[in-house]
């Protein structure tokens, strides 16, 4: 027997069950239609659920299923451990088919393990969930912790969905806002040097193949996603060749695309059209530093740092993180911290990897504990701790 379901496949055989032991029903799962094979006594109900969120259900004869999904898992600095813990707490409850690989690495706190060590996991697993590292400041050296790891994976495009949550008041309603950001060159290259004591040049690297290539993932987010414009946020009118070259890159590429609306602003005018009118946008596509401030004004639109996720790609890997990069150092210990981004990364992360049903359910429960508004942190005008938000979404998970 083979059931398709998004490359999904049911292989049976005369040991585990016959055609005459059971009967099939179509159900919906999102826009997804998947077969459950239901009256027979192999699969129980909990593994026919497995089937349904895209999984694959092997038998060894015994109606036994596969191992579960393995995720890289990188708890990070800051309140980045809590935040995982709550991560970790929901999926167990949950019964959410994920086995974590859980490696800790910082370059500001002790007993890392080694690069080599992350990114040979995140190459065996292919996706990972990873709470933020604190960049150290000083002058060590000059490529970053998180630099490294983008680089070593290739992971060009960061994706940040600001988007107003039920529940959480703010001065504007009723926005979607996805910032895609260049994160391989720029400002953030790590080519620094004092050429004589006293003056420091920085250079800022923009290329046509990294720009070109994050503006076609761009489009195609647009298109995957149903989304109507992108903007491309520059500052060409000062930084002739490089922003140029960036915003060349972006309209040759938007050519390709005519069903999706395209045009450009400065990077100024964004942050304050932002803060005034921010409707009037959809996709933003930035290099990146100025997707480091843009995604984190957008985030301040929708509730703050504590409410927004992100993931970064490259084509081969997927990172999913808070989108906001806070460590929130101060708060560690202190169980005030608000899971929620991170718990939307964790239901994106299982998006990613085909478990609909668990990304919907946990997004679900979620979004009921906000709009309820029994249960809030302290970054959304309550008095709830970290502990208290993530049971009241465990009990909302059924």
């Amino acid at each position: 027997i083979t059931c398709a379901c998004e490359g999904v496949r049911l292989l049976g055989s005369s040991k585990m069950m016959s055609m005459t032991s059971m009967t099939a029903c179509l159900r919906r799962v999102g826009d997804k239609s998947v077969t459950l094979l239901r009256n027979t006594k192999v699969f129980e109900t909990k593994q026919l659920a497995l089937l349904s969120t895209g999984q694959s259900l092997l038998s060894n004869g015994e109606g036994e299923t596969t191992k579960n999904k393995i995720v890289t898992l990188i708890p990070g600095d800051g309140v980045g451990p809590e935040l995982i813990h709550a991560v970790k707490e929901v999926f167990r409850s949950g019964g959410i088919p994920v086995d974590f690989e859980e490696i800790y690495i910082s370059e500001v706190g002790y007993h890392s393990a080694s690069m080599n060590e992350v990114i040979e996991s995140i190459k065996r697993n292919r996706v990972c969930l990873k709470g933020i590292n604190t960049s150290g400041t000083g002058t060590g050296e000059l490529r970053s912790l998180n630099n490294k790891i983008r680089r070593a994976l290739d992971l060009f495009a960061n994706v940040v969905r600001s988007r107003s949550l039920p529940g959480i008041h703010t001065k504007h309603d009723n926005l979607d806002l996805v910032v895609i950001r260049e994160q391989m060159e720029g400002e953030y290259s790590s080519l620094e040097h004092e050429s004589v004591p006293g003056v420091v040049e920085s250079l800022k690297i923009i290329t046509r193949a990294n720009s070109s290539r994050l503006a076609a993932f761009a489009f195609d987010y647009a298109v995957r996603h149903n989304r109507r414009k992108i903007t491309c946020v520059h500052k060409a009118n000062i930084m002739k060749l490089a922003d140029g070259l960036f915003l060349d890159s972006c309209t040759e590429v938007s050519k390709l695309y005519p069903d999706v609306e395209f045009d450009s602003m400065i990077v100024d005018n964004t942050c304050m059209q932002l803060v005034s009118n921010p409707n009037q946008f959809d996709i933003l596509v930035t290099p990146n530093l100025y997707g480091n401030i843009v995604d984190n004004v957008t985030a301040g639109l929708v509730g703050g740092a504590g409410v927004v996720p992100g993931e970064s790609h490259s084509n081969n890997y997927a990172i999913f993180e808070p989108g906001a990069r806070h460590s929130f150092a101060t708060a560690v210990g202190k169980n005030i911290a608000n899971p929620t981004a991170m718990l939307l990364c964790a239901s994106n992360m299982l998006k990613h990897i085909n478990l609909n049903y668990y990304s919907k359910q946990l997004s679900t429960a979620v979004g009921k504990v906000i709009s309820d508004g029994k249960v809030r942190t302290r970054d959304l005008g309550g008095y709830a701790t970290s502990t208290e938000f993530t049971q009241a979404v465990i009990d909302n998970l059924h």
